[in-house]
């Protein structure tokens, strides 16, 4: 099954083990050697219209995805795997790279 990016950028992200809606996902992680999605990435949600910054982004794994519905990306995250997220000092240092 193939999907493009829009339609799973349209798609709310739910974790079943929680039930917590982690949002939309905003952007992916590419593999370039091997052409492959490695994770999908949620940004932090924004506090106080931006002025205090935005909370830590949240990867997602291929291997944490169950079912991709219509409407719903359904995931399961295992203990330590896709709770990793970007902290502030990461994303200014990843962003520094760019430059």
């Amino acid at each position: 099954m193939l999907f493009g990016y829009e339609e799973l950028c349209s798609r709310e992200v739910i974790d079943i083990s929680s039930g917590e809606r982690l949002g939309f996902i905003d952007d992916i992680e590419l593999d370039i050697a091997s052409g492959n999605v490695r994770a999908f990435i949620i940004y932090g949600r924004v506090k106080l219209l931006g002025l205090l910054g935005r909370d830590d982004d949240t990867y997602i794994s291929c291997q944490d995805i169950k079912v991709i519905g219509d409407d719903v990306l359904l995931i399961e995250r295992q203990k330590g795997s896709s709770e990793t997220k970007f902290t502030k000092k990461q994303r200014k240092r990843f962003l520094s790279l760019l430059k």
